[in-house]
């Protein structure tokens, strides 16, 4: 079924509009909970929270993409799990990506007082639109979905040492980048 018409169902307030959306993107929401949690349960519950967010949320709301719409909500959920989950102790392989680009992008706070989190947000991707299409993916599959380096430098077939010094050279850039945008890093 098309987007629009799963829109439309949710619009309706039509409950097939969930079964829709979890037929078409609970395998992608899946993916991306389980990146950050790496536990089927957690991963399962917060699908399951996104499809009621959705519900919830549409309307007022009329995404423009359907996938990104579930797919954030999904990365926004699964987050706060695993923030409640390692309040104590640290996951290395996500905060470790995470760390990694807040070493670029400024803190919120910083953020609220130079320009609003929206700016930021049309900022950075105009900086992913004007990258290679195979290094906006590498980009976008580490820092958005969380993938492992040693995951994606097999799918790009380079070795983890090439990627990470790839994944570097792209922080950089979009450091010069913000920076050259009036962005306070």
């Amino acid at each position: 079924m098309e987007d629009k018409s799963i829109i439309e169902l949710y619009f309706s307030r039509d409950e097939n509009a969930i079964s829709e959306s979890q037929k078409k993107y609970g395998s992608f929401c899946h993916a991306i909970a389980w990146n950050l949690l790496e536990s089927h349960e957690d991963s399962e519950e917060c699908v399951n929270d996104t499809m009621l967010a959705a519900w919830n949320a549409i309307p007022p709301t009329r995404p423009n993409s359907l996938r990104a719409f579930l797919g954030g909500i999904t990365r926004k959920l699964a987050l706060m799990v695993f923030r409640k989950r390692t309040a104590k102790k640290r996951n290395f392989g996500i905060m470790q990506s995470l760390d990694e680009l807040f070493e670029i992008v400024p803190s919120s706070q910083n953020v609220e007082k130079a320009i609003e989190m929206h700016e930021l947000s049309k900022i950075i991707d105009h900086w992913l639109d004007s990258l290679a299409q195979k290094d906006r993916v590498l980009f976008v599959r580490r820092y958005w979905f969380g993938d492992a380096v040693s995951d994606l430098a097999n799918k790009a077939g380079m070795s983890s040492n090439q990627l990470s010094q790839k994944l570097f050279a792209l922080r950089k850039q979009l450091k010069t980048f913000l920076e050259k945008e009036g962005v306070a890093i």
